[in-house]
Protein backbone atom coordinates (compact mmCIF):
# COMPACT_ATOMS: atom_id res chain seq x y z
CA UNK A 1 0.00 0.00 0.00
CA UNK A 2 2.98 2.42 1.03
CA UNK A 3 4.33 1.69 -2.60
CA UNK A 4 1.26 2.57 -4.95
CA UNK A 5 0.89 5.30 -2.69
CA UNK A 6 4.50 6.53 -3.00
CA UNK A 7 4.68 5.72 -6.25
CA UNK A 8 1.56 6.06 -7.87
CA UNK A 9 -1.17 7.72 -6.12
CA UNK A 10 1.11 10.57 -4.34
CA UNK A 11 2.65 11.69 -8.03
CA UNK A 12 -1.01 11.88 -9.84
CA UNK A 13 -1.71 13.93 -6.43
CA UNK A 14 1.11 16.36 -7.22
CA UNK A 15 0.10 16.22 -10.98
CA UNK A 16 -3.74 17.42 -10.15
CA UNK A 17 -2.89 20.28 -7.70
CA UNK A 18 -0.13 21.29 -10.13
CA UNK A 19 -2.51 21.56 -12.77
CA UNK A 20 -5.48 23.13 -10.99
CA UNK A 21 -2.68 26.41 -10.12
CA UNK A 22 -2.03 26.57 -13.53
CA UNK A 23 -5.39 27.19 -15.07
CA UNK A 24 -6.15 29.20 -12.23
CA UNK A 25 -3.67 31.57 -13.50
CA UNK A 26 -4.77 31.07 -16.94
CA UNK A 27 -7.86 32.08 -16.32
CA UNK A 28 -7.08 35.03 -14.08
CA UNK A 29 -5.00 36.15 -16.80
CA UNK A 30 -8.33 36.28 -18.77
CA UNK A 31 -10.14 38.23 -16.25
CA UNK A 32 -7.69 40.18 -16.60
CA UNK A 33 -6.87 40.84 -19.93
CA UNK A 34 -10.95 41.44 -20.06
CA UNK A 35 -11.17 44.26 -17.45
CA UNK A 36 -8.35 46.28 -18.82
CA UNK A 37 -7.50 47.70 -21.77
CA UNK A 38 -5.60 45.89 -24.27
CA UNK A 39 -1.96 47.14 -25.19
CA UNK A 40 -1.72 49.20 -28.26
CA UNK A 41 -0.53 47.52 -30.65
CA UNK A 42 -0.89 47.59 -34.43
CA UNK A 43 0.53 46.07 -37.83
CA UNK A 44 2.61 49.11 -38.16
CA UNK A 45 3.96 51.02 -34.98
CA UNK A 46 4.80 54.40 -35.83
CA UNK A 47 7.72 56.86 -34.05
CA UNK A 48 5.68 58.79 -31.90
CA UNK A 49 4.43 55.57 -30.07
CA UNK A 50 0.84 55.69 -31.74
CA UNK A 51 0.34 52.19 -34.43
CA UNK A 52 -2.15 51.37 -37.21
CA UNK A 53 -4.59 48.41 -36.59
CA UNK A 54 -5.16 47.96 -40.17
CA UNK A 55 -8.69 48.91 -42.14
CA UNK A 56 -9.79 45.25 -41.11
CA UNK A 57 -10.25 45.72 -37.63
CA UNK A 58 -12.70 48.30 -38.49
CA UNK A 59 -14.92 45.48 -39.82
CA UNK A 60 -16.51 44.32 -36.53
CA UNK A 61 -18.09 47.97 -35.05
CA UNK A 62 -18.23 49.60 -38.82
CA UNK A 63 -19.23 47.03 -41.35
CA UNK A 64 -21.64 48.93 -43.61
CA UNK A 65 -18.69 51.64 -44.05
CA UNK A 66 -16.01 49.00 -44.63
CA UNK A 67 -17.48 46.96 -47.30
CA UNK A 68 -18.65 49.99 -49.30
CA UNK A 69 -15.05 51.92 -49.00
CA UNK A 70 -13.56 48.70 -50.88
CA UNK A 71 -14.44 49.55 -53.85
CA UNK A 72 -14.06 54.06 -53.82
CA UNK A 73 -11.39 54.79 -56.07
CA UNK A 74 -9.72 55.81 -52.83
CA UNK A 75 -9.07 52.40 -51.45
CA UNK A 76 -8.04 50.99 -54.46
CA UNK A 77 -5.28 54.29 -55.67
CA UNK A 78 -2.49 51.61 -55.15
CA UNK A 79 -2.27 48.00 -54.30
CA UNK A 80 0.28 44.89 -54.81
CA UNK A 81 0.37 43.94 -58.65
CA UNK A 82 -1.99 40.94 -59.69
CA UNK A 83 -4.10 39.53 -62.34
CA UNK A 84 -7.06 41.33 -61.34
CA UNK A 85 -4.92 45.10 -60.23
CA UNK A 86 -3.20 45.81 -63.40
CA UNK A 87 -6.02 46.87 -65.74
CA UNK A 88 -3.64 47.01 -69.22
CA UNK A 89 -3.63 43.36 -70.99
CA UNK A 90 -0.72 40.99 -71.41
CA UNK A 91 -2.12 38.78 -74.36
CA UNK A 92 -0.20 38.72 -77.53
CA UNK A 93 -0.56 41.25 -79.81
CA UNK A 94 -1.97 43.97 -76.99
CA UNK A 95 1.04 44.00 -75.14
CA UNK A 96 3.74 46.08 -76.76
CA UNK A 97 3.82 50.12 -76.65
CA UNK A 98 5.72 50.90 -80.10
CA UNK A 99 8.29 54.54 -79.83
CA UNK A 100 9.20 54.15 -83.34
CA UNK A 101 10.80 51.25 -85.49
CA UNK A 102 13.59 50.58 -83.28
CA UNK A 103 12.18 51.03 -80.18
CA UNK A 104 9.15 49.11 -78.38
CA UNK A 105 8.57 48.20 -74.52
CA UNK A 106 6.70 44.85 -74.10
CA UNK A 107 5.13 43.79 -71.26
CA UNK A 108 4.97 40.38 -70.06
CA UNK A 109 3.47 37.46 -67.43
CA UNK A 110 6.13 35.01 -66.04
CA UNK A 111 3.98 32.93 -63.63
CA UNK A 112 2.77 35.62 -60.67
CA UNK A 113 5.36 38.49 -61.70
CA UNK A 114 4.92 41.22 -64.22
CA UNK A 115 7.31 42.74 -65.77
CA UNK A 116 8.35 45.82 -68.81
CA UNK A 117 10.68 45.19 -70.87
CA UNK A 118 12.95 47.87 -73.26
CA UNK A 119 14.24 46.87 -76.60
CA UNK A 120 16.49 48.79 -78.89
CA UNK A 121 16.39 47.12 -82.27
CA UNK A 122 14.59 43.69 -80.99
CA UNK A 123 17.74 43.63 -78.16
CA UNK A 124 16.84 43.49 -74.67
CA UNK A 125 18.25 47.11 -72.99
CA UNK A 126 16.49 47.18 -69.79
CA UNK A 127 13.66 44.73 -67.90
CA UNK A 128 11.88 45.38 -64.39
CA UNK A 129 9.15 43.75 -62.32
CA UNK A 130 5.89 45.69 -61.52
CA UNK A 131 6.23 46.34 -58.32
CA UNK A 132 3.36 48.45 -57.09
CA UNK A 133 0.61 49.54 -58.81
CA UNK A 134 -0.96 53.66 -58.52
CA UNK A 135 -4.58 54.20 -59.75
CA UNK A 136 -7.49 52.47 -59.47
CA UNK A 137 -8.07 52.59 -62.73
CA UNK A 138 -10.86 54.93 -63.57
CA UNK A 139 -9.15 57.56 -65.33
CA UNK A 140 -5.47 55.44 -65.62
CA UNK A 141 -3.08 53.35 -63.69
CA UNK A 142 0.85 53.68 -63.61
CA UNK A 143 3.36 51.30 -62.22
CA UNK A 144 6.45 51.11 -60.37
CA UNK A 145 9.05 49.06 -59.79
CA UNK A 146 11.86 48.31 -56.93
CA UNK A 147 15.59 49.21 -57.33
CA UNK A 148 16.63 47.43 -53.47
CA UNK A 149 14.63 49.57 -51.50
CA UNK A 150 13.85 52.47 -54.00
CA UNK A 151 10.99 53.04 -56.01
CA UNK A 152 11.15 54.17 -60.15
CA UNK A 153 8.75 54.21 -62.04
CA UNK A 154 8.28 52.34 -65.39
CA UNK A 155 8.01 53.58 -68.91
CA UNK A 156 4.24 52.48 -69.79
CA UNK A 157 0.97 53.21 -67.87
CA UNK A 158 -2.51 52.26 -68.59
CA UNK A 159 -4.70 55.05 -69.74
CA UNK A 160 -8.38 54.12 -69.31
CA UNK A 161 -10.43 56.50 -72.16
CA UNK A 162 -8.16 54.20 -74.74
CA UNK A 163 -8.77 50.66 -72.90
CA UNK A 164 -4.90 50.58 -73.53
CA UNK A 165 -0.95 50.77 -72.70
CA UNK A 166 0.49 54.25 -72.94
CA UNK A 167 3.40 56.46 -72.25
CA UNK A 168 4.09 57.52 -68.77
CA UNK A 169 3.07 61.05 -67.91
CA UNK A 170 6.48 62.65 -67.31
CA UNK A 171 8.63 60.52 -69.83
CA UNK A 172 9.87 61.34 -73.09
CA UNK A 173 7.96 59.73 -75.91
CA UNK A 174 11.36 60.10 -77.99
CA UNK A 175 13.37 56.46 -75.73
CA UNK A 176 12.64 54.75 -73.20
CA UNK A 177 13.18 56.00 -69.35
CA UNK A 178 13.25 53.56 -66.33
CA UNK A 179 15.06 56.20 -64.13
CA UNK A 180 12.52 58.20 -62.93
CA UNK A 181 12.82 57.45 -58.74
CA UNK A 182 9.12 58.41 -56.98
CA UNK A 183 9.56 59.97 -53.61
CA UNK A 184 7.56 59.24 -51.09
CA UNK A 185 5.15 62.63 -51.17
CA UNK A 186 3.92 60.35 -54.44
CA UNK A 187 3.12 57.95 -52.31
CA UNK A 188 1.62 59.71 -49.36
CA UNK A 189 -1.12 60.68 -51.67
CA UNK A 190 -1.61 56.96 -53.38
CA UNK A 191 -1.76 54.91 -49.76
CA UNK A 192 -2.19 55.03 -45.90
CA UNK A 193 1.32 55.04 -44.70
CA UNK A 194 4.69 54.45 -45.85
CA UNK A 195 8.24 54.20 -43.76
CA UNK A 196 10.44 56.10 -45.85
CA UNK A 197 13.75 57.86 -45.35
CA UNK A 198 15.57 60.55 -47.45
CA UNK A 199 19.19 60.31 -47.80
CA UNK A 200 21.99 62.89 -47.92
CA UNK A 201 21.63 62.40 -51.66
CA UNK A 202 17.92 63.46 -51.96
CA UNK A 203 17.06 59.72 -52.96
CA UNK A 204 14.54 57.99 -50.86
CA UNK A 205 14.12 54.65 -49.46
CA UNK A 206 11.39 52.59 -48.11
CA UNK A 207 10.87 49.59 -45.70
CA UNK A 208 9.36 47.32 -47.79
CA UNK A 209 7.03 45.82 -44.73
CA UNK A 210 6.41 48.78 -43.99
CA UNK A 211 3.32 49.80 -46.46
CA UNK A 212 0.02 50.43 -46.14
CA UNK A 213 -1.24 50.38 -49.82
CA UNK A 214 -5.14 52.16 -50.51
CA UNK A 215 -6.30 55.18 -48.75
CA UNK A 216 -8.36 53.73 -46.00
CA UNK A 217 -10.03 54.24 -42.47
CA UNK A 218 -6.62 55.40 -40.82
CA UNK A 219 -5.68 57.74 -43.72
CA UNK A 220 -8.27 59.98 -42.28
CA UNK A 221 -9.20 58.91 -38.65
CA UNK A 222 -5.66 58.55 -37.82
CA UNK A 223 -4.02 55.17 -36.52
CA UNK A 224 -6.29 53.18 -34.75
CA UNK A 225 -5.02 50.82 -32.63
CA UNK A 226 -5.17 52.39 -29.46
CA UNK A 227 -8.98 52.93 -30.47
CA UNK A 228 -9.88 49.72 -31.67
CA UNK A 229 -7.96 48.21 -28.03
CA UNK A 230 -10.13 50.80 -26.01
CA UNK A 231 -13.42 49.87 -27.94
CA UNK A 232 -12.68 46.16 -27.27
CA UNK A 233 -12.15 46.52 -23.50
CA UNK A 234 -15.26 48.51 -23.63
CA UNK A 235 -17.73 47.68 -25.62
CA UNK A 236 -20.42 49.79 -23.93
CA UNK A 237 -19.16 53.26 -24.44
CA UNK A 238 -19.87 54.34 -27.58
CA UNK A 239 -18.34 57.60 -27.56
CA UNK A 240 -15.06 57.45 -30.22
CA UNK A 241 -12.35 57.48 -28.41
CA UNK A 242 -8.53 57.86 -29.62
CA UNK A 243 -9.81 58.21 -33.01
CA UNK A 244 -10.28 61.60 -35.45
CA UNK A 245 -13.74 62.49 -35.91
CA UNK A 246 -13.67 64.16 -38.91
CA UNK A 247 -17.65 65.42 -38.27
CA UNK A 248 -16.28 67.56 -35.23
CA UNK A 249 -13.64 68.88 -37.62
CA UNK A 250 -14.00 72.95 -38.41
CA UNK A 251 -14.53 73.77 -41.93
CA UNK A 252 -10.80 74.40 -42.69
CA UNK A 253 -9.97 71.15 -40.94
CA UNK A 254 -11.80 69.07 -43.25
CA UNK A 255 -10.95 71.21 -46.22
CA UNK A 256 -7.57 70.54 -45.19
CA UNK A 257 -7.81 66.80 -44.77
CA UNK A 258 -8.76 66.39 -48.68
CA UNK A 259 -6.07 69.59 -50.21
CA UNK A 260 -3.35 67.57 -48.26
CA UNK A 261 -4.14 65.71 -51.89
CA UNK A 262 -6.17 67.51 -53.98
CA UNK A 263 -4.81 71.12 -54.31
CA UNK A 264 -1.97 70.15 -56.98
CA UNK A 265 1.94 69.89 -56.14
CA UNK A 266 3.03 71.01 -52.57
CA UNK A 267 6.14 72.40 -51.22
CA UNK A 268 6.49 70.04 -47.87
CA UNK A 269 7.99 71.76 -45.38
CA UNK A 270 8.19 68.38 -43.06
CA UNK A 271 8.41 64.69 -44.04
CA UNK A 272 5.77 63.11 -45.99
CA UNK A 273 3.24 61.37 -43.87
CA UNK A 274 3.79 63.71 -41.11
CA UNK A 275 0.75 65.53 -42.01
CA UNK A 276 -2.92 63.77 -39.87
CA UNK A 277 -6.01 64.44 -40.38
CA UNK A 278 -7.13 67.58 -37.68
CA UNK A 279 -3.99 69.50 -37.80
CA UNK A 280 -3.50 72.51 -40.19
CA UNK A 281 -1.81 71.35 -43.12
CA UNK A 282 0.04 74.82 -43.51
CA UNK A 283 2.24 73.54 -40.86
CA UNK A 284 2.99 70.86 -43.05
CA UNK A 285 2.97 72.10 -46.58
CA UNK A 286 2.13 74.95 -48.39
CA UNK A 287 0.32 75.49 -51.86
CA UNK A 288 2.44 75.71 -54.71
CA UNK A 289 0.30 76.65 -57.47
CA UNK A 290 -1.60 80.80 -58.35
CA UNK A 291 -4.89 80.87 -58.92
CA UNK A 292 -4.30 81.32 -62.55
CA UNK A 293 -2.65 78.01 -63.09
CA UNK A 294 -4.57 75.98 -61.54
CA UNK A 295 -5.70 72.76 -63.38
CA UNK A 296 -8.36 70.23 -63.45
CA UNK A 297 -6.19 67.43 -62.80
CA UNK A 298 -5.13 67.10 -58.31
CA UNK A 299 -6.19 70.58 -57.82
CA UNK A 300 -9.72 70.16 -56.91
CA UNK A 301 -9.52 72.35 -53.54
CA UNK A 302 -8.05 75.46 -55.24
CA UNK A 303 -10.60 75.28 -58.05
CA UNK A 304 -13.63 74.73 -55.32
CA UNK A 305 -12.69 77.28 -52.76
CA UNK A 306 -12.54 79.67 -55.73
CA UNK A 307 -15.94 79.11 -56.84
CA UNK A 308 -18.82 81.42 -56.15
CA UNK A 309 -20.62 78.31 -54.59
CA UNK A 310 -17.87 78.25 -52.13
CA UNK A 311 -17.73 81.88 -50.66
CA UNK A 312 -21.27 82.31 -50.72
CA UNK A 313 -21.43 79.31 -48.46
CA UNK A 314 -20.49 77.18 -45.67
CA UNK A 315 -19.91 73.93 -47.80
CA UNK A 316 -17.12 72.02 -47.68
CA UNK A 317 -15.86 68.74 -50.07
CA UNK A 318 -18.39 66.98 -47.85
CA UNK A 319 -21.35 68.24 -49.07
CA UNK A 320 -20.99 66.22 -52.09
CA UNK A 321 -18.81 63.47 -51.72
CA UNK A 322 -19.41 60.87 -49.45
CA UNK A 323 -15.71 59.59 -49.08
CA UNK A 324 -17.03 56.38 -48.25
CA UNK A 325 -18.54 55.39 -51.13
CA UNK A 326 -18.52 54.73 -54.94
CA UNK A 327 -20.36 57.30 -56.56
CA UNK A 328 -18.10 58.81 -59.16
CA UNK A 329 -20.81 58.10 -61.78
CA UNK A 330 -23.82 59.21 -60.16
CA UNK A 331 -24.92 62.68 -61.88
CA UNK A 332 -28.58 62.47 -60.53
CA UNK A 333 -27.05 61.89 -57.18
CA UNK A 334 -24.69 65.05 -57.23
CA UNK A 335 -27.07 67.16 -58.75
CA UNK A 336 -30.04 66.45 -55.82
CA UNK A 337 -26.89 67.64 -53.39
CA UNK A 338 -26.95 70.91 -55.66
CA UNK A 339 -30.80 71.15 -55.30
CA UNK A 340 -30.32 71.02 -51.45
CA UNK A 341 -28.69 74.89 -51.65
CA UNK A 342 -30.08 76.18 -55.02
CA UNK A 343 -34.15 76.36 -55.90
CA UNK A 344 -35.23 74.01 -57.69
CA UNK A 345 -37.70 76.98 -59.95
CA UNK A 346 -35.48 79.76 -60.20
CA UNK A 347 -31.63 78.51 -60.48
CA UNK A 348 -31.55 77.27 -64.30
CA UNK A 349 -32.65 79.78 -66.95
CA UNK A 350 -32.85 76.54 -69.32
CA UNK A 351 -36.29 75.64 -70.04
CA UNK A 352 -36.09 72.57 -72.92
CA UNK A 353 -39.32 71.50 -73.85
CA UNK A 354 -38.42 67.93 -74.42
CA UNK A 355 -39.00 66.89 -71.24
CA UNK A 356 -35.48 67.16 -69.74
CA UNK A 357 -35.35 67.65 -66.45
CA UNK A 358 -31.71 69.61 -66.09
CA UNK A 359 -32.05 69.34 -62.13
CA UNK A 360 -31.29 65.05 -62.86
CA UNK A 361 -27.74 66.68 -64.39
CA UNK A 362 -26.08 69.89 -63.00
CA UNK A 363 -22.72 68.62 -63.22
CA UNK A 364 -22.10 68.43 -67.30
CA UNK A 365 -23.06 72.08 -67.50
CA UNK A 366 -21.59 73.41 -64.45
CA UNK A 367 -18.31 71.14 -63.63
CA UNK A 368 -17.48 69.90 -66.88
CA UNK A 369 -15.28 67.59 -68.35
CA UNK A 370 -11.94 70.03 -69.06
CA UNK A 371 -8.64 68.71 -70.66
CA UNK A 372 -5.53 68.54 -67.81
CA UNK A 373 -2.84 70.48 -68.93
CA UNK A 374 -0.76 68.51 -66.61
CA UNK A 375 -1.21 65.19 -67.07
CA UNK A 376 -1.03 64.06 -70.73
CA UNK A 377 -0.60 60.22 -72.56
CA UNK A 378 0.83 59.35 -75.50
CA UNK A 379 -0.13 56.57 -77.79
CA UNK A 380 2.42 54.64 -79.84
CA UNK A 381 4.05 56.47 -82.60
CA UNK A 382 1.93 59.21 -81.56
CA UNK A 383 3.57 62.51 -82.01
CA UNK A 384 0.83 64.52 -79.86
CA UNK A 385 -0.15 64.15 -76.42
CA UNK A 386 -3.66 63.58 -75.16
CA UNK A 387 -4.69 65.07 -72.37
CA UNK A 388 -6.72 63.62 -69.85
CA UNK A 389 -10.34 64.83 -69.24
CA UNK A 390 -10.92 65.63 -65.37
CA UNK A 391 -14.28 67.33 -64.05
CA UNK A 392 -13.46 70.77 -63.04
CA UNK A 393 -14.41 71.99 -59.56
CA UNK A 394 -14.94 75.44 -59.78
CA UNK A 395 -18.33 75.21 -59.89
CA UNK A 396 -19.71 78.07 -62.79
CA UNK A 397 -21.11 79.04 -65.66
CA UNK A 398 -19.59 77.11 -68.91
CA UNK A 399 -22.05 78.38 -71.94
CA UNK A 400 -19.84 76.34 -74.84
CA UNK A 401 -19.78 73.29 -72.90
CA UNK A 402 -23.57 73.56 -71.65
CA UNK A 403 -24.52 74.27 -75.55
CA UNK A 404 -22.62 71.04 -76.18
CA UNK A 405 -24.61 69.24 -73.69
CA UNK A 406 -28.05 70.44 -74.16
CA UNK A 407 -27.56 69.45 -77.96
CA UNK A 408 -26.15 65.96 -76.84
CA UNK A 409 -29.26 65.49 -74.73
CA UNK A 410 -31.77 67.17 -77.14
CA UNK A 411 -30.83 64.25 -79.64
CA UNK A 412 -30.95 61.49 -77.22
CA UNK A 413 -34.19 62.93 -75.76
Amino acid sequence: MNYVYKNVLLPFMRYIILSSIILLIILGSIMCTTTQPATQSGIIELPNGKAFAGAAACQSCHQDIYKDTRHTAHFLTSSLPDAANIKGSFARGRNRFVYNDKMEVVMNRVGNKFYQTGYLNDVSTQREAFGMVIGSGRMGQTYLYWSDNRLFQLPISYFTPIHDWANSPGYSISYIRFNRPVPANCIECHGTYAAAEVLPDKSTVFDKQKIIYGVDCERCHGPGAAHVAYHAAHPADTVPQYIVNTAHLDRQMKLDACALCHSGIRTPLQPAFSYQVGQPLHDYSTEKTAEGELDVHGNQYGLLTSSKCFKLSEMDCSSCHDVHKDEAKNSRLFSQRCMNCHNRKDTCRFRPDNGLVLSDNCIDCHMPAMASAKITFKMEQDKAAIPDLVRTHRVGIYLAETRAFLATQLKTH
